[in-house]
């Protein structure tokens, strides 16, 4: 299934991206009446995989009734928010590609390495980017992000996989300067819409191997991150597993995990920033494409 969310009346809803349109769960079910339903973004993602048998269920009902007019909408109508509104938590994994470690003039880490993100960092598609006044070097990082859909604790690399809800694009936006002040990238990493996410999230189970997807990022329309899955030094199935030897993974926690080469700061140079006007698009795969402009800060809303 192709999941996401959009904005009605200040509230993000859930929805199923179908040939026929997409689907409001909730209005749907308004109507059809089916008992436990996980319709809205946080019932759903708080259950996780668990959800998702009933959720196809309905979605193929629904699909199939003669009013379904009244629950189908047009996708260009709507205004789409993150496809994951609020993660439980934001794992990031940094130099995590060969060939981006290599541009960072940084050894090939030997276990992945671990740094996380917030909920004031998750952004919507098309949603502007603030950027603060007290900072200037801004990059963009596209990955792609794997959301959790059953607990995992101690699980083997090949258990990983069946852990995954979903996949969806994310992009690590990042403030260079303030990443390299300290020894911890954290306040580099979680400004404000500092980790757009979506339009979509691919369930897993129709998503196929997630270590064989292009990984593209375009600035202002000219292509600047152009690799592949492929060349992760941890895979998506290694990192979760490592992830749950130390801390218990939730359905709804998010995994975004790490950028391939071809960043600015991988740059030679005179390097140039990203500044307010610029246009980032990430295209991970079949997940689709997520794009931000950047604003500045107090020009956002």
């Amino acid at each position: 299934m192709i999941l996401l969310t959009f904005q009605q009346s200040g509230v993000y809803r859930l929805g199923v991206k179908t040939s026929q349109g997409i689907l409001d769960l909730a209005a749907a079910n308004r109507v059809l009446q089916f008992p436990g339903l996980a319709d809205t973004p946080e019932a759903f993602y708080a259950a996780g995989l668990a959800a998702l048998p009933a959720l196809k269920e309905f979605a193929d009902r629904a699909l199939r009734e003669e009013g379904r007019s009244a629950w189908l909408l047009g996708e260009e109508k709507l205004t789409l928010g993150p496809c994951l509104p609020q993660p439980g938590k934001i794992i990031c994994i940094g130099l995590n590609y060969r060939n981006h470690a290599r541009e960072s003039k940084m050894p090939i880490p030997p276990v992945p390495v671990l740094f996380a993100k917030f909920q004031n960092a998750v952004a919507a598609p098309g949603e502007p980017i603030p950027l603060p006044r007290a900072a200037k070097k801004y990059d963009y990082e596209a990955e792609l992000a794997v959301v959790i859909g059953r607990r995992a604790r101690y699980v083997s690399e090949a258990e990983a996989l069946d852990t995954v809800l979903g996949y969806c694009n994310a992009n690590d936006v990042s403030e260079r300067e303030l990443q390299g002040m300290t020894s911890q990238w954290l306040l580099g990493k979680s400004l404000d819409k500092f980790l757009p996410l979506g339009p979509y999230l691919l369930t897993a189970d129709e998503a196929g191997d997630p270590q064989t997807w292009p990984v593209r990022c375009w600035l202002n329309g000219e292509l600047r991150q152009d690799s592949n899955t492929a060349d992760m030094i941890f895979s998506v199935a290694q990192l979760i597993s490592f992830i749950s030897q130390y801390m218990t993974l939730n359905p709804g926690d998010l995994i975004s995990t790490g950028t391939p080469e071809g960043v600015i700061l991988g740059r030679p140079q005179p390097r140039v920033w990203m500044k307010a006007g610029d246009t980032m698009t990430v295209e991970v795969g079949p997940l689709g494409r997520l794009t931000n402009a950047l604003v500045d800060e107090g020009t956002a809303e």
